[in-house]
């Protein structure tokens, strides 16, 4: 009865019904990226009622997330919170039935297969396609629909793929050419088109774990809301020699670990991950002799005198902030912590 009165208005809903319903509660995602994408994506998932519902995401909370990532508030910016650890917080107050599995990490080729271990379908809430490529790759050798989202500006796309029924996003963006270095950070991003992708995305995950599959758009939709364009690329037979769909090559797994040197686009971030892990405290210790240092139970930031940021996760990651160059970046990681 509880369940219910929970989702009673979604289950008189014809093309879900109590069929439906249970369908969701008995299915598991994946949400890569937590922030304004993934939030939204989450937020819909979890009120839904779908049963598992893992989010990773490698970053922590930052005051201008606020004005389109629905999930955090002030006080997770002063915490300094994993997106993460935010996201589960507000998420188990949504719905209690819901088991929200967090994992604070950088996804890589390394880890991808373990993370996708038990996940019925994957949701793209990055923002960058070297990572689009890897889910992409990794759905498609483990046959599992994959919701490809993006926005920017006034922008968004999105399209469902979901191995041997349909092409992948290779097939309509070649490694390299779907990016044009605009990102929220760099060009700017208002949250209703955010909203907007994000529903496409749930709606059509929706349609396809209740059985609805003729209903499915069958297309890759983009959309500009301020200057009030809309069009939809139908969906063909794949492209010919695709290396993913077509091949099953699935390049962006090759290499099987993580990107040791990351820029973060538009950020003026790069992340180096040498080390398999990092004492939080013993670094704590050891920096504030010379820097000053906030550590947290997730993270440990250090102001340092050239100006520059170090943040230090528990997994070994480093993110060196106010620079864009990787040689700045590395000799400022080999100053403070070592090579």
């Amino acid at each position: 009865m509880g369940d219910f009165k929970r989702y009673s208005r979604q289950m008189l809903f014809s093309p879900i019904g109590e069929e439906g319903q249970n369908q969701f509660s008995q299915s598991s995602a994946l949400i890569v990226g937590m922030g304004a994408l993934g939030t939204a994506i989450a937020n819909h998932l979890v009120r839904a009622g779908f049963g598992y519902v893992r989010i990773v995401d490698r970053d922590y909370v930052e005051q201008s997330n606020l004005q389109r990532q629905m999930l955090f508030d002030e006080e997770d910016v002063a915490a300094s919170l994993p997106k993460t650890v935010a996201a589960k917080k507000k998420l188990e107050k949504m719905n209690s039935s819901v088991t929200i599995d967090a994992v604070t990490a950088d996804v890589n080729a390394g880890n991808i297969m373990d993370l996708l271990d038990g996940i019925d379908f994957v949701m793209d809430g990055t923002d960058n396609f070297s990572t689009r490529f890897l889910l992409n790759d990794a759905c498609f050798k483990e046959n599992i629909p994959f919701v490809y989202g993006g926005a920017v500006s006034s922008r968004g796309m999105t399209a469902l793929f979901v191995p041997e029924e349909t092409p992948c996003l290779r097939c309509f963006i070649q490694s390299g050419e779907g990016s044009s270095g605009e990102t929220c950070d760099t060009i700017g991003v208002i949250s209703p088109i955010v909203d907007m992708i994000a529903s496409y995305q749930v709606t059509e995950i929706m349609k396809y774990v209740s059985g609805a599959h003729d209903q499915l758009h069958r297309s890759l939709l983009t959309m500009d809301i301020w200057n009030n364009h809309r069009y939809a690329m139908k969906f063909s037979t794949p492209k010919e020699g695709c290396p993913t769909c077509q091949k099953r090559e699935y390049p962006a797994l090759q290499g099987g670990g993580r990107q040791e040197v990351t820029s973060l686009c538009g950020r003026e971030t790069i992340q180096i991950h040498l080390e398999p892990q990092f004492d939080l405290q013993k670094w704590a210790t050891k920096l504030e002799k010379t820097t000053t240092v906030k550590k947290t139970p997730f993270l440990l930031r250090v102001q340092l005198e050239e100006g520059e940021r170090l943040v230090l996760f528990p997994d070994g990651r480093v993110l060196i902030q106010g620079t864009e160059d990787s040689g700045r970046a590395k000799a400022l990681y080999a100053r403070y912590i070592g090579m």
